[in-house]
């Protein structure tokens, strides 16, 4: 039978037919012409509320989404300020959605009453700036000497504060907007999903307005055209017909208010969980948030406007049938959702967004649909009342609010995402069937929960980056609010640190260890006698035991991520010599833990990450720079690790003009392809004319230890290797600079990626085209004249070696090949340049051969020049147990051992050896 037999009401109890009802009037007693007058204004009247509501959700997600990439900033890089900032902005239209509904049937003006919200919103967003300028002041006061547990509430509150008023305004807006359109003949299916899809066009919008105008124009430009919606609305108001107060109705039934109330919470869980999911394998950029939301606006507004078609009774058994399906589908697609991302090449950030986002819309879209069809056709169900549509979408947001909390602070951080979309996906279907007019279908729910069962649990790293892991296998995993880390381990037994899926460059293979211990080498060498640092993140714990040499230095870590710093005591042991005891470690947020700690260090190093990826660009900003200026002590050093093959020149141009406004007498320092930004804070007592940063001060500094410790805390490479890598000071210049209030370089970075633009040739040729020439140097530098030989050696050394690279990146192999010989004549302490004349010798091991070299002979060549040669070690203690010197082979294998305490031996005798080795390029 159909649905309006057992709803208590017929077809035509809605619509047009419903208000002619209401107005006493009849079709059949009409003059024919009136009729169509009448009609032809209601028409009229009803396409200017629409566009009304469409601007006014295209103004109110463009808020939401400035204001979330601004409090954002509070919560540092993790999904945790997502979750608290949607929950704040949903509770707030709950709220607002239910006061409406029991003022609006009072109101006469319930256009005016919607033209007066939407500019207080709009007066509101115009203020939005100075209000957080004087908030953030006051957290700074209250963030000294508070936990990190307090200081998130704090943020917490701030959230709340900032966006519980605004958001509250605009869910009041919604009965008031209905109450305007009784008797437009608009349907409530219309409104919202006019409604949705202009949210959509706003959550996109900050995608432009961000990089051209920056955060603060970007919310004022917005701002105005709120206010010009609020003006629009007021004199429409003057023109309309008033409307009469409502006849006082019941709410829906307190069931129907409590299972679509869940439904929201179930509708979040799955907002948050595919936010973390698709943020990490696909969109890894700024841009995730907007999209993804974008989408899920885009499915509730279409889902909305299709529900008008749907009549019959089935629609509620095969709608959460639908939802719930398709969720779980989601997670089954997951992993060649993820390798397919891996693999594609795209040509620009369009099209990598445009192809990435129709992956996640085919995946996303049936689900969202059901979402938006929901309320109307409940609404319908009730009698067809819009003001039960606004106690519906009241109650829905606040389940909505309480669905965030869940998601965030219970379900991902105690069974994970996967599980936490799978419980939204089995609550949309049992509470949606609650509706459905046959049990029959309840059976679905046991087929649904097996369904699920294999994909409560993340698909391995290997099934989802297979180009890069594809043979690896995780040993350990840990997700929270803050990320996914996982410890991967390769066949060859060397491990892997991965956050969300990506590299941070943190690895156990040699090569990688001496680079990340440089990071602490340089600058504790820079300083000329350091005796406090300060680690602004542990990662693997690797970095921070470069600093393990330096005597009397008490060392201090701060690190967010609960799973980093399990992995680096648990994992890493071996090749971070067991760092985490001997420092000081707090797990905070590097922001927070910078305005909050009182102690001053005389050196403070500033981690590596990828700039380009959500919130770490806020770690380039002025701000970030002058926290870390003001915790140095007086003559300490800060250092800023940056990797050349993520920036490109203008970007690049954007950090050092950023940082050079902090640190004004502020120099630059290389190490392969990674950039060291050196600022130093001058004690009262240093003149104009003094370098902070001099080679006497390094001199000074090793004068102080042992011979032995000097060698280890140089990395064996000596003084002038490191002053040699001196790459001049960072002059003044005008342009963009890195702001919290106006970020720039973490949406033009992903643009550059994906349109080849990150050219590290181009790089290295415009940083040697800006090196300073050598007697620039020495001055700078202010290095002794009985020291020249030995400075002059190494700073050729530096630059044939990057000549050398730019030709082997350009493909002139023969350039090359002239140059590096060059270099390594001029400093073979350099390590980077031995190792590159060893890895060259190895390449050519055919034409050795030919000129009747051994095997044994080239490889013994190789250590000749590098030691440490891990490959050479293990190809030598091969042929010694081969040869049957077992003497010689356990001398090999302890050298090997010892370089490398986590590699596995991957061969048995006589068996070729499938090792992985690292090049340049991977660090």
């Amino acid at each position: 039978m159909p649905w309006w037999a057992w709803s208590g009401f017929t077809p035509s109890d809605t619509g047009d037919v419903m208000h002619v009802r209401r107005t006493g009037f009849s079709q059949h007693r009409m003059h024919p012409v009136t009729m169509n007058s009448l009609t032809t204004e209601r028409h009229l009247h009803g396409a200017v509320f629409l566009f009304l509501y469409l601007l006014s959700g295209v103004i109110s997600l463009a808020y939401e989404v400035l204001w979330i990439r601004m409090l954002s900033l509070q919560f540092g890089v993790s999904i945790f300020g997502v979750v608290v900032t949607v929950t704040a902005f949903m509770a707030g239209l709950g709220l607002g959605s239910l006061a409406g509904s029991l003022w609006g049937r009072r109101i006469i003006h319930p256009l005016r009453w919607f033209a007066l919200l939407e500019g207080g919103i709009a007066l509101f967003a115009l203020l939005t700036p100075q209000l957080l300028r004087s908030l953030d002041g006051s957290l700074t006061a209250m963030a000294v000497g508070s936990g990190l547990s307090t200081w998130l509430g704090l943020q917490m509150l701030v959230v709340i504060l900032v966006l519980m008023l605004p958001a509250f305004a605009m869910g009041a807006g919604f009965p008031m907007i209905l109450s305007a359109m009784r008797g437009s003949g608009v349907s409530l299916a219309s409104i919202y999903g006019v409604n949705a899809i202009g949210g959509a066009v706003g959550a996109l919008l900050p995608l432009w307005l961000l990089p051209t105008l920056g955060w603060l124009a970007g919310v004022q430009s917005v701002a105005v055209v709120g206010l010009l919606v609020a003006v629009l609305a007021w004199l429409a108001s003057l023109r309309l017909p008033h409307a009469a107060p409502m006849a006082a109705q019941e709410r829906p039934p307190w069931r129907w208010l409590l299972i679509y109330g869940g439904i929201g919470v179930a509708a979040l869980m799955l907002q948050i969980g595919w936010t973390r999911l698709f943020g990490m394998v696909l969109l890894r950029t700024e841009y995730v948030l907007a999209v993804i939301l974008a989408i899920f606006l885009i499915g509730i507004g279409l889902g909305s406007l299709l529900a008008r078609h749907m009549w019959q009774a089935w629609w509620f058994s095969v709608l959460p049938v639908i939802a719930c399906g398709f969720a779980l589908l989601s997670l089954w697609l997951l992993a060649p959702l993820s390798a397919w991302a891996e693999q594609t090449r795209f040509d620009s950030l369009f099209s990598a967004l445009l192809q990435q986002g129709s992956a996640i819309v085919s995946l996303t879209l049936p689900v969202t649909l059901v979402l938006g069809a929901w309320l109307p056709l409940l609404t319908r169900r009730l009698g067809g009342s819009h003001h039960y549509g606004a106690w519906l979408y009241g109650a829905n947001s606040l389940g909505a609010a309480l669905g965030a909390l869940l998601a965030g602070f219970l379900f991902i951080p105690g069974i994970g995402t996967s599980a936490t979309i799978v419980s939204g996906a089995l609550l949309l279907l049992v509470l949606g069937l609650m509706w459905a007019p046959s049990r029959r279908w309840w059976l679905t729910v046991p087929l649904m929960v097996l369904l699920a069962w294999p994909v409560l649990q993340l698909p391995p790293v290997s099934a989802l980056m297979p180009a890069a892991y594809a043979r690896a296998h995780s040993i350990y995993t840990h997700e929270d609010a803050i990320s996914i880390t996982h410890v991967i381990e390769r066949e060859d037994g060397q491990r892997q640190l991965l956050a969300d899926l990506r590299r941070m460059d943190a690895s156990s293979d040699p090569t990688s260890v001496a680079a990340q211990m440089n990071q602490a080498r340089l600058p504790l060498l820079l300083h000329p006698a350091p005796r406090s640092v300060l680690f602004l993140g542990l990662g693997t714990g690797i970095s921070a035991a470069g600093s393990l040499p330096f005597p009397d230095l008490q060392r201090s870590a701060v690190e967010l991520s609960q799973g980093a710093i399990a992995a680096a005591r648990d994992y890493f042991t071996p090749v971070n010599g067991a760092v985490n005891q001997q420092l000081t470690l707090v797990r905070d947020d590097a922001r927070h833990f910078l305005l909050s700690n009182t102690a001053h260090f005389d050196v403070i190093i500033g981690d590596l990450f990828h700039p380009d990826l959500v919130g770490r660009s806020a770690l380039l900003s002025r701000q970030q720079f002058q926290r870390a200026y003001a915790r140095l002590s007086e003559g300490g050093i800060f250092v800023q690790w940056l990797a050349l093959n993520q920036f490109d020149t203008r970007n690049l141009d954007v950090v050092l003009r950023t940082f050079q406004r902090v640190f004004p007498d502020a120099v630059i320092f290389v190490d392969g392809f990674r950039l060291a930004l050196v600022g130093s804070k001058a004690g009262p007592k240093a003149g104009p004319s003094t370098a902070a940063i001099n080679a006497a001060a390094m001199l000074a500094n090793l004068a102080r230890m042992t011979e032995d410790v000097a060698q280890r805390a140089t990395g064996g490479e000596g003084a002038w290797t490191w002053l040699g890598r001196y790459w001049g000071a960072i002059p003044t210049s005008e342009g963009p600079v890195q702001d919290e209030w106006a970020p720039v370089i973490e949406y033009q970075l992903p643009g550059a990626r994906y349109s080849g633009a990150l050219d590290l040739s181009q790089l290295l040729a415009d940083l040697l085209a800006r090196r300073p020439p050598l007697v620039q140097a020495v001055q700078d530098l202010q290095v002794a004249e009985h020291d020249f030989p030995q400075f002059e050696r190494a700073y050729a050394a530096t630059s044939l070696a990057f000549r050398s690279w730019v030709a082997l990146l350009r493909q002139q192999p023969t350039e090359s090949q002239r140059l590096l010989p060059l270099a390594y004549q001029a400093n073979p302490a350099d390590r980077w340049i031995g190792f590159a004349m060893a890895d060259g010798i190895l390449g050519n091991m055919d034409a050795a051969l030919a000129r009747d070299m051994t095997e044994r002979q080239v490889l013994e060549a190789v250590l000749r020049i590098r030691p440490d040669h891990t490959e050479a070690l293990r190809e030598l203690w091969q042929l010694a147990r081969d040869d049957g010197e077992l003497a010689l082979a356990d001398e090999y294998r302890a050298r090997l051992e010892k370089l490398s305490p986590l590699g596995r031996r991957l061969r048995s005798p006589g068996k070729a050896a499938d090792i992985a080795v690292s090049d340049l390029n991977s660090q």
